[in-house]
C-alpha cells in the first residue's frame, strides 16, 4: 500500500504515514492542504440515501501544526540511509555493491578520534574498508569520490522512501541539494 508524504503547515518534509493515519487526520479535519492527482478513494459505508461514503486522500497532505524540530534537526544515522545517501556506491573505489557487501567506513577512524556522524562517514566495500584500515584517506592513498554531508530534511526523507509516487518525488525534490545526483538514486 502506498504511503502519504507527510508535512508540517510550512511544508517542511516530517515523515511518511500510512492511509490509515492520513485518513484519520482528515476525518480530524487535521490536513491544511494537499497536493497530488493522483489519489487514493477509501470507500465507506452507505448513507440512509444510498449513497456510499468516499475520502480521497492525496500523496502529500500538511498537518496543522509547524514542526519545532526546524532544520537542525540531524536524520537518524543508519547503514541503511548511509548507503543510500551515497547511492551504494563505495566511495574509494566508487563500484556499486549491494547492502551485504558495503560496510560504514569513517574517515578519520573512530580509534584516532574521529567521530561516528554523518560528516564522518561513507560507504565503502569491505576491500576498500580493510585496505584503509585505521589510516585516513590521505595516509593510505585513497582518495574520497565524494563528500560526506549531513542529508537536509527533504533528502532525509528521501533516504527513508522505497515507492516514491510521482507527485511525492515532484515535491521533494525542490529541497534536494545539488550534492548528489538524487532524482536517478
Amino acid at each position: 500500500m502506498a504511503r502519504v508524504l507527510y508535512l508540517d503547515a510550512g511544508g517542511r518534509p516530517i515523515r511518511w504515514i500510512n492511509i490509515q493515519r492520513a485518513a484519520y487526520l482528515y476525518a480530524k479535519d487535521q490536513v491544511l492542504w494537499d497536493l497530488g492527482a493522483r489519489k487514493t478513494v477509501l470507500l465507506g459505508g452507505y448513507q440512509k440515501c444510498g449513497l456510499r461514503s468516499t475520502l480521497a486522500i492525496a500523496p502529500v497532505i500538511a498537518g496543522r501544526k509547524v514542526s519545532r524540530a526546524g532544520s537542525r534537526q540531524r536524520p537518524a544515522l543508519t547503514n541503511q540511509s548511509l548507503f543510500a545517501r551515497d547511492q551504494h556506491l563505495c566511495l574509494y573505489c566508487g563500484d556499486d555493491f549491494p547492502d551485504a557487501q558495503l560496510t560504514r567506513d569513517h574517515v578519520v577512524p573512530t580509534s584516532r578520534g574521529g567521530a561516528d556522524c554523518w560528516e564522518n562517514v561513507v560507504a565503502a566495500c569491505k576491500g576498500c574498508n580493510n585496505r584503509k584500515g585505521a589510516m585516513t584517506p590521505d595516509e593510505a592513498g585513497m582518495p574520497l569520490l565524494a563528500v560526506p554531508f549531513i542529508p537536509n530534511p527533504y533528502e532525509a526523507i528521501l533516504l527513508q522512501a522505497h515507492h516514491i509516487l510521482a507527485d511525492q518525488m515532484e515535491y521533494l525534490s525542490g529541497g534536494l541539494s545539488d550534492r548528489r545526483n538524487w532524482v536517478s538514486a
